[in-house]
This record gives C-alpha cells, structure tokens and sequence, in this order.
C-alpha cells in the first residue's frame, strides 16, 4: 500500500489551534459518554439502541419502507423517552463532569492543616470502631466538591468539630437523629439527621438495607465517599461513585480517609492494592438482613 508522506506532512502542517481543542473537546466528549454508559444500566440499552440504528440503515438500503418508517419513528421518539427515563443518571454524569476537573486544583496541605486532618481522622475512626463493636447503625457523608446543601437543609445544622464521642451520640438507637446521615466537609460535623436519595440500582443486593441504598444513591448523584456501619452484624463499608465495599477494619479505613483526605494522588493506587486481595463474595456473604 502506497503512502504519500508529503500529503500527511501537509495536512499535519494545517492544524491550528483551533483544531486541537476542537479534538481535545471530542475525545473529552466520547470518554464521558463510555464512562456513563460502561458504568450504569445504560450499557445494555447502548446495545439496543445500536441493533435499532443498524436495523434502520439496513432498512433503508433495502428500500424496505414499512419498516423503515417505524424504525425512523421509534427512533425519534426513543432519544426523547431516554432523556426522560436516564434524567438521574445524565444528571449525575455532569455533575461528576463539573467537579472532578477541580480536583486537580486543590493545593498540597501543609503540616498545620495534615495534623488537623489526621487528627480528625483518628476521631472518625474512633467513633466508626466503636458502633461496629456494638453494631451501632451510622450513616457518615464525607462531602467532596460536589456541594450537598440541598441534603443538608433536609436535617439539622450543628457545625461542630469531628468528635467520636458526638459521633456516638448522634447515632445512639434512641437519639433523635439517630436515623439520618451525618454531613462532614472539610474537618466539621455540618449536619445530622440528613434524608439521603435512595439508589434505583436494579442490580443491588437485595440483602442490603434502605441506609446502604441511601448510602450508594448519594454516591451515584455526587464524588462524596460515605461510611456505612450496619446495624445487624457491625459491618464496615464505604460506598463511592455508586460502588459498595465492605468488610474494612478500623486501620484500613484510616489509611483510606488519609489517602482521601490528605493525599488524593495516591488514592487510587491504593484502592487497587486493597481491593485486589478482597474476595467479593465472601463480602457479599458477610452481611444479611435490612437495616433502617
């Protein structure tokens, strides 16, 4: 096959500026759409979809009008009914799209403020240790950049600094606000009793309470990271981008709120190195039952 170097030379000499952003916009475009399809029930839909659009091609090539017109038809009807019926999930999707580029803006903490943090960690694991040794039920929200003021107006400001002793308090079975989450931004306890968004997963565990579903739908709708303790066997989990993982001890849910909170960077490498040596159904056999 012959190649005309001098015309691919040419053409790669024409490219303004204006033409890389314009891929960089493209291919920003075409990630975000596989991430949301890939992650979410939209994949298998994506499939459907496809099969109707190949059909409709092959329809018209064919010259097969009647099959043509419903398929033309139930096309333009079907992208407005997915709009509608993938409303949360497109939500969810630019949100997530608007925040994670502004994690890249945050600066590196210095030694004042990791003290602070790792400090606060420590209270927080504290408080998360002792309700899974008296299988205490708690619902903590660790607010990312994705503001949750909307949750908050659903409980009760208290704004008071991370504490495992007013942790235990709020959760305690016959507090009043022992039912609803707890919102924590930045190093403060800003609100409790707080209504979360159930997830409509339909792929869920069925064995999972309404405050794990709670747990994982504001996770589908925001970056935040939520520590779930259940009420029926103590169970430890953290609950992120609409995924569940359970079973964390006390030390390694500090080395994730460190890797979290202090140094982002290191995060995901740490995930991997944690989650590779779970085994996912021992997990799932851990915890039975619902918990409210």
């Amino acid at each position: 096959m012959y190649f005309d170097f001098n015309y691919i030379l040419n053409q790669l000499g024409s490219v303004g500026i204006a033409d890389v952003f314009d891929i960089i916009i493209v291919a920003f475009v075409f990630y975000y759409l596989f991430k949301f399809v890939r992650e979410r029930r939209a994949g298998k839909l994506a499939i459907g979809v496809l099969f109707l659009i190949v059909m409709l091609f092959i329809s018209e090539l064919a010259n097969m009008r009647a099959t043509y017109f419903i398929l033309k038809n139930v096309v333009n009807v079907g992208l407005i009914a997915l709009l509608i019926v993938f409303q949360p999930e497109l939500r969810s999707m630019l949100e997530k799209m608007g925040s994670e580029p502004l994690k890249g803006f945050r600066g590196k903490l210095n030694n004042s403020a990791v003290s602070e943090y790792r400090a606060a960690i420590g209270e927080l694991t504290a408080a998360v240790d002792r309700l899974s040794e008296s299988k205490t039920g708690a619902l903590i929200v660790i607010e990312g950049s994705t503001k949750l003021g909307d949750v908050i107006k659903t409980g009760t400001v208290i704004d008071a600094q991370i504490s495992s002793f007013l942790l235990g308090n709020i959760f305690f079975n016959k507090a009043p606000l022992h039912d609803g989450a707890v919102i924590i931004r930045g190093l403060r306890i800003l609100a409790a009793g707080c209504f979360l968004p159930l997830s409509t997963n339909p792929d869920i565990i069925k064995d999972l309470g309404t405050r794990h579903r709670a747990g994982i739908g504001i996770s589908e709708n925001s970056d935040a990271t939520v520590i779930i303790v259940s009420e029926e066997t103590g169970t430890v989990s953290i609950a992120e981008n609409g995924e569940l993982k359970r079973g964390f001890t006390g030390a390694e849910l500090e080395k994730y709120l460190q890797a979290l909170l202090i140094d982002p960077k290191i995060k995901k490498s740490f995930k991997q190195r944690f989650f590779s040596l779970r085994d996912p159904e021992q997990d799932d056999e851990e915890e039975g039952g619902f918990d409210a």
